[in-house]
């Protein structure tokens, strides 16, 4: 893990111009790069694994400024994480650096901030309230709006006039426009629906944006394959008055799923709009013009579109898929108006995120089954590295090329998997072997790298753990992406009966047949919804499973529904709360009889903290053999460096105790 990690990488809307986020080792900074040369630095000099998190990277309008945000995002009691304990961190706020370097000025505490096209203010909300901020020294925010209901998605218009928001009201949301000389707020075309992704045209005098009806009992961690069909929308900016210009046909796609992008909705070069639809079960691209009409697939085939950014001319999109590959993602391009796109990264690495800057560069974030994330431009064709080398530390010579492998769960369903093997192993050995499960459930492992940072960290331990000696298959289970609309909305997944565990099951099976697999020592692991999986697998196949690790899991369905959505009180659904117990490891605790590593920061967002605490004392309970190790004022993906390679140290000594100095059988 000495590796620097490269994520959220931006293009400057002028000039040739990137810029995105380094973390080595925890000490997280802003690099940028520029053309001709295309040489990366470091613009900004944070130092240590302070576990402050950089995020919303932002070029100005003439790409002279870089803004950022440092800092968390606050719990709903309005705490930023502070994992060091720290009683005068400065919290969360947005900065600025010139981008030829500049030490940074703080610009206003918070986050969630646009600037005006001409770069002289940035306007942000703060709850219901909109601001704006010249900038310019001593400059003080003058409050411009106050809104009913939330206020977020501000995008100015192209003369920096207006500025359109969304307000969020609990079961619906408008697309507001806010005219700032007259202080006047127009809702654009109102109803009960939620509206959002609002898109300006090029003169200022339209809005596009989707409105999805809304539902009043959608159940989480459910599956959803039909919905009341979602629209695009286009309204008249002076009037309001709005008309639909296309609509989802029912069935299939009729649910609104989007891509990895900051807006769902994109006005294109000739009045084109470009959005993400699951027309024929796969998550694809597709292009519509504003007077209406049938849509245009830009993306034909099986697989699925994930990061998406349109060029700045509008006559482009640039994105990643499995295309052709489906347990990796390259970058490709197509024009809004269709035709055969244009593979722009051939091979076996794995590309994403990718952008083009004004000056016509294209520019992504890369890895390989050896090789971290990295920031990479095209120049002339070729492939030229702006991150950072790879340190020296980097155990390059030492990482094995995971294997791609499809089995079959116990109930027949095709799974992929990523399987990993130690590379001193020798014919007719018998190893120890480990199932990795993600997060999520909504991701994709690869056959390389990641590009979250949280599985970034986890195939460095997949890696760590083949080199250790043991066999490792990272399962891509049932709810995942990557593999169409039916997969990832798998019948009776999650809370409603729990279908992940043929999956677990079909896995350790599939090791358990291998023959350089010792079938008495096979352990589990994973984090969040893969620690979910693993409470499940010990709890409900102890046989199989001889150890787990179980990282911030899920013990009991109600508890993480009610934290992601505090109106849910399980009283009110009998039938289904009873069935999100019935598909929970609490409900099987009676069968869980191998030992576990458990792992939580207390600070968790996501999963509460009392999931692992309750699931200690029903252990305890049935004495039942659990260690822990307990993060105090941790969130749910590690901030600290540290904290993560603790958390995998212990991970790699538990299971050497519990599986390798187990009697071979």
């Amino acid at each position: 893990m000495s590796f620097s990690f490269a994520s959220s990488l931006v293009a400057s809307p002028a000039g040739d111009r990137i810029a995105w986020i380094e973390n080595e080792e925890g000490e997280r900074n802003i690099w940028v790069a520029e053309g001709p040369d295309w040489q990366g630095r470091a613009l900004t000099t944070y130092a240590g694994d302070d576990g402050q998190e950089l995020a919303g990277l932002t070029f100005s309008p003439d790409g002279d400024r870089v803004f950022w945000i440092r800092g968390g995002a606050p719990n709903r009691q309005g705490e930023v994480p502070d994992p060091l304990f720290t009683p005068d961190e400065e919290g969360r706020a947005t900065w600025a650096s010139y981008f030829g370097g500049s030490e940074p000025v703080h610009i206003v505490d918070g986050a969630g901030f646009t600037i005006s096209p001409d770069g002289t203010h940035v306007a942000y909300s703060q709850g219901r309230e909109i601001f704006q901020l010249a900038l310019e020294a001593d400059a003080e925010p003058e409050r411009i709006a106050r809104i009913r209901g939330g206020a977020g998605s501000l995008t100015w218009s192209p003369d920096g006039s207006r500025l359109a928001f969304v307000s969020g009201r609990g079961d619906h949301a408008f697309v507001g426009v806010l005219t700032l000389g007259e202080r006047q707020v127009t809702y654009m075309d109102p109803s009960v629906a939620n509206d959002g992704s609002p898109a300006w045209s090029p003169d200022g005098r339209h809005i596009a944006f989707l409105r999805i009806p809304n539902e009043r009992v959608v159940h989480m961690f459910a599956p959803r394959r039909e919905a009341l069909p979602f629209s695009v929308r286009v309204a008249e900016v002076e009037t309001g008055q709005g008309r639909e210009v296309w609509r989802a046909a029912e069935g299939v796609g009729s649910a609104f799923s989007g891509v990895n992008a900051p807006g769902q909705l994109w006005w294109g070069a000739s009045d084109r709009l470009v959005f993400p639809w699951e027309g024929d079960g796969w998550k694809h691209l597709y292009s519509l013009s504003t007077s209406g009409g049938e849509p245009t697939l830009l993306t034909p085939g099986a697989f699925e579109v994930q990061f998406a950014s349109i060029s700045p001319d509008g006559r482009s999109v640039i994105y990643d898929s499995n295309q052709d590959d489906i347990d990796r993602k390259h970058v490709w391009r197509v024009d809004i108006t269709g035709g055969r796109p244009e593979l722009l990264t051939p091979g076996a690495g794995v590309e994403w995120g990718a952008v083009m800057t004004a000056g016509g560069t294209v520019a992504f974030q890369a890895a390989s089954g050896s090789e971290p994330a990295h920031t990479v431009v095209l120049r002339d064709g070729e492939r030229h590295r702006v991150s950072p080398d790879r340190p020296r530390s980097f155990p390059a010579d030492r990482m094995v090329e995971p294997e791609q492998v499809v089995f079959s769960a116990s109930d027949g369903m095709q799974i992929h998997g990523q399987l990993f093997l130690p590379p001193d192993a020798r014919a007719g050995d018998r190893h120890p072997a480990v199932l990795f499960f993600h997060g999520g459930s909504r991701r994709q492992m690869l056959l390389g790298f990641h590009h979250r940072g949280y599985y970034h960290n986890t195939y460095a331990m997949n890696q760590l753990l083949a080199n250790a000696g043991y066999v490792v298959l990272s399962v891509n289970y049932r709810s995942g992406i990557g593999y169409g609309m039916e997969f990832r909305e798998a019948e009776n997944y999650g809370a409603t009966g729990a279908s992940e565990f043929n999956d677990v099951m079909g896995a350790g099976l599939y090791l358990q047949s291998r023959p350089d697999v010792d079938p008495d020592r096979i352990g589990l692991w994973g984090g969040s919804y893969g620690g979910y999986l693993t409470a499940m697998g010990l709890a409900r196949a102890s046989d199989l499973f001889a150890a787990g690790v179980d990282i911030h899991g899920v013990h009991d369905w109600n508890v993480v529904m009610t934290g992601f959505r505090p109106s849910y009180e399980p009283e009110d659904y009998p039938e289904f709360s009873q069935l999100a117990y019935d598909s929970s490891p609490m409900a099987f605790m009676d069968g869980w009889t191998s030992p576990v590593l458990l792992i939580h920061g207390d600070d968790d967002r996501n999963v509460p903290f009392s999931e692992t605490v309750d699931v200690a004392e029903a252990l305890s309970r049935r004495g039942v053999e659990y260690e822990q190790l307990i993060f105090p004022d941790e969130v749910h993906g590690f901030l600290l460096h540290r904290n993560w390679v603790a958390a995998f140290e212990s991970t790699l000594s538990f299971f050497d105790r519990k599986l390798k100095q187990r009697p071979v059988s």
